[in-house]
């Protein structure tokens, strides 16, 4: 059963999913994770070059506080872990895409 929303409460919600999504990469951080794609710390360095490792560990590890990532350890040397989208953070796909299908309508 879907919850019911006032104007302000969906307001409200969407203001906080939005506030999950904050941060100049975590974008481009989910859309190379889509679609199930598994990747390393070193994928991301390469994929996104401009990224500090400063800036792609917070990110990375907002994005898992939040749920949207999860992170797996080895254990083996040299260490390796991988990230991939949660169940949750799967099914944020068509919404991004809903939303880029939108942002192209008044392109037009």
């Amino acid at each position: 059963m879907s919850k019911l929303y006032s104007p302000e409460s969906a307001a409200s919600g969407v203001e906080q999913v939005l506030r999950l999504l904050e941060g100049r990469w975590k974008l481009i951080i989910l859309f190379h994770l889509f679609d199930g794609k598994v990747q390393r710390y070193s994928d991301f360095e390469k994929l996104i070059p401009a990224i500090s490792q400063k800036m792609l560990a917070q990110q990375l590890r907002q994005l898992e506080a939040d749920g949207i990532v999860s992170r797996t350890v080895y254990p083996q040397v040299p260490p390796k872990v991988e990230y991939r989208l949660t169940e949750w953070g799967q099914a944020l796909c068509p919404a991004l895409d809903a939303m880029l299908k939108w942002a192209e309508k008044r392109e037009v």
